[in-house]
C-alpha cells in the first residue's frame, strides 16, 4: 500500500508494510553538481508527488564487493550506484494512516565506510525494527571521499560533514511529518559515522539535537591540514593536475585515483601522529568553521554539555581488518620487527607499550598484540577520553559477543554491533561477520534495539550513567553485565599521548 507525506521540499509517496511507513531516496539537498560539487549543500524541492518507493543512488565511490573478497556489503551497501540525487535519506516510521503523527523519539543513522564507502542501501541498516520499537528512523547519505573530504584548495572544507548538518536540519523540519518529535533527535553513527556523530557534537547548529551515540568512533580524528594537504598533493600528482584542479576531475577519475592512493598509501603523520591510523585517507580536517580543533577538546571546555551522550566500542575492532581483510589480501601478519615498528607510530616507548599489553594478557604473538593495541589506539581510548570529556549525561558501553567466523578469531570485530543494534540478526545475511541466528543472538539483538530506542526517548538506556570518577560501564554479551572497570592496567600508557 502507498502513502504520502508533505516535506518542506514537497509530497513524497512511500509504500506500507506490516505496520511500517517506508520513505526512500528522499533529498534533503539539491544534487552535488556542476557548482555544487564542491560547495557547502543547498536546499531542494520539487513539483508534484515524488516516487520515495524505491532506494535512491549513492555517492561515488569503489566497490564494495570483489572476486575472493569477503562480503562486508551489508554494512557498506552496494557500492557506487549511479545518479546526482544521492544527497538523501531513507525514513522508516511507524504507519499512522497518513496523518503524521506527534511525539515519536527521531534516531538518525550516519553510516561508516572510511569517509569513502557506504550508504543508506546496506542492508543491516534497515530501520524497521527500530521503527517498531516506537521511533522514527533516518538513515542518511552525504558525500564521500574526495568530493565529501579532501582539502581541496579555494573550496569549503568538511563538505561531507555540512551535508550531515543539512540531514540534521531536513529531519527538524520534516520530523513531525512523520510522527516524529523535532526536540527529541538523536544521531547515532559507527565507525567514519560515529567519528562524525563526535564532530557533530560540537560542530551542530543549537537546536538540531538532543542525543548522540557514537559507535566506534571518538572525538579524536581530525585531520591537522598540513596531514590532509599530503592525500591532496598525492591524488594531484596522480592525476596530473594541481590541488585546485582536483575540482574538475570527474567522480570516476577522483574515485579511481582514491582506490590507487590506497594500494601505497601516503604517511599523514606530518607534525604529529595520524589520527586516522592508516584506516582512511580523507576526513574530517580541522578548520576555521565547523571543527576548531579536536572535537573532544571541545567537549571537555564544555561543548555538547546540554547533549546526552552513549558512547562505545568493539572488544576486538581490529579483527576486521587483520582477519578477514588481511588473510583475504594475503597480509602476512607482523612479526616482532614490524610490532615494534607499528607500535612506534603511536607511542614514543614501543617496548613499554608491548610489554603491558602481554603483560595484561591481550595477547601472545605480534599479530595479536598489534590488534589490541591498535583496537584501543583507534576505539577504545578515543571512547573512553570523549566520555570522560563530556561533561553532560554520559552512559558507556562496550560490545563483547564473539562472532565464530574464521574459526572464532573473529571476537567482537568492528561494525559487529550493528546487525544487533538494528536488530536484523536472522532478517538479513550479515556476510563476513557471520552474527549466526539463535535464540542467544536474537535475544541480544533486543536487548541492544531497546536500549538505543530508550535512549532516544527517555536519555537512559537502562543502566547508570557514566562519569570518569564512576565508569559504570554496559558490557553487552550473551550475558550482559556492568562494570566499574571496563579499561585494563595497560591502557594507561596512553595517558597524555595525543
Amino acid at each position: 500500500m502507498d502513502e504520502t507525506r508533505k516535506t518542506t521540499g514537497g509530497t513524497i509517496r512511500g509504500t506500507v508494510a506490516d505496520g511500517i511507513a517506508s520513505f526512500l531516496g528522499v533529498p534533503y539537498a539539491a544534487a552535488p553538481v556542476g557548482p555544487r560539487r564542491f560547495a557547502r549543500p543547498e536546499p531542494t524541492s520539487w513539483d508534484g508527488e515524488r516516487d520515495a518507493t524505491v532506494p535512491g543512488p549513492t555517492a561515488p565511490q569503489g566497490p564494495t564487493e570483489a572476486p575472493g573478497m569477503p562480503d562486508i556489503s551489508p554494512v557498506l551497501g552496494p557500492g557506487w550506484v549511479p545518479g546526482s540525487e544521492y544527497l538523501t535519506v531513507d525514513v522508516r516510521t511507524p504507519d499512522t494512516g497518513g496523518s503524521g503523527g506527534s511525539g515519536l523519539p527521531v534516531m538518525v543513522f550516519v553510516h561508516g565506510g572510511s569517509f569513502t564507502g557506504g550508504s543508506s542501501r546496506a542492508s543491516v541498516y534497515d530501520g524497521t525494527q527500530l521503527a517498531r520499537e516506537g521511533a522514527v528512523v533516518v538513515v542518511i547519505n552525504y558525500r564521500l571521499g574526495v568530493p565529501g573530504f579532501a582539502h581541496v584548495p579555494g573550496v569549503v572544507a568538511n563538505r561531507g560533514l555540512h551535508d550531515q548538518i543539512a540531514a540534521l536540519r531536513w529531519v527538524h523540519d520534516n520530523a513531525a511529518a512523520f510522527g516524529g518529535d523535532p526536540d527529541r533527535i538523536t544521531v547515532f553513527g559507527e565507525s567514519a559515522g560515529g567519528i562524525g556523530v563526535a564532530d557533530l557534537l560540537v560542530a551542530a547548529p543549537p537546536g538540531l539535537l538532543r542525543r548522540a551515540v557514537v559507535q566506534s568512533g571518538g572525538g579524536s580524528h581530525a585531520l591537522a591540514p598540513q596531514q590532509a594537504a599530503v592525500t591532496t598533493a598525492a591524488l594531484a600528482e596522480d592525476l596530473g593536475v594541481t590541488p585546485a584542479g582536483l575540482v574538475d576531475v570527474p567522480d570516476e577519475g577522483l574515485v579511481a585515483a582514491l582506490g590507487r592512493l590506497g594500494q601505497d598509501p601516503p604517511d599523514l603523520a606530518v607534525g604529529g601522529r595520524d589520527p586516522l591510523m592508516g584506516l582512511a585517507l580523507v576526513g574530517p580536517v580541522i578548520d576555521d568553521d565547523l571543527l576548531g580543533g579536536q572535537p573532544v577538546d571541545a567537549v571537555a571546555a564544555g561543548a555538547a554539555a546540554a547533549l546526552d551522550l552513549l558512547v562505545g566500542s568493539n572488544a576486538d575492532e581490529m579483527a576486521l581488518y587483520s582477519v578477514v581483510l588481511g588473510e583475504a589480501m594475503g597480509l602476512p601478519g607482523p612479526d616482532e620487527d614490524a610490532l615494534h615498528a607499528a607500535v612506534a607510530r603511536l607511542h614514543d616507548d614501543p617496548g613499554a607499550v608491548i610489554a603491558a599489553y602481554r603483560s595484561a594478557g591481550r595477547g601472545t604473538s605480534a599479530a595479536e598484540v598489534d590488534d589490541a593495541v591498535r583496537t584501543d589506539w583507534m576505539f577504545g581510548v578515543p571512547a573512553r577520553r570523549l566520555a570522560d570529556a563530556h561533561q553532560g549525561r554520559t552512559w558507556r558501553y562496550a560490545f563483547g559477543w564473539r562472532s565464530p567466523g574464521w574459526e572464532g578469531r573473529l571476537g567482537a570485530c568492528h561494525a559487529l554491533e550493528l546487525p544487533f543494534v538494528f536488530d536484523v540478526v536472522g532478517r538479513v545475511d550479515t556476510g563476513a561477520f557471520v552474527t549466526v541466528d539463535t535464540e542467544e543472538t536474537r535475544a541480544l539483538a533486543a536487548r541492544m534495539r531497546t536500549a538505543w530506542v530508550a535512549f532516544a526517548r527517555d536519555g537512559d538506556p537502562g543502566w547508570p550513567g557514566y562519569t570518569a570518577d564512576a565508569p559504570t560501564t554496559q558490557r553487552f554479551d550473551t550475558t550482559d553485565a556492568l562494570t566499574d572497570t571496563p579499561d585494563g592496567p595497560e591502557q594507561a600508557v596512553w595517558d597524555g599521548v595525543r
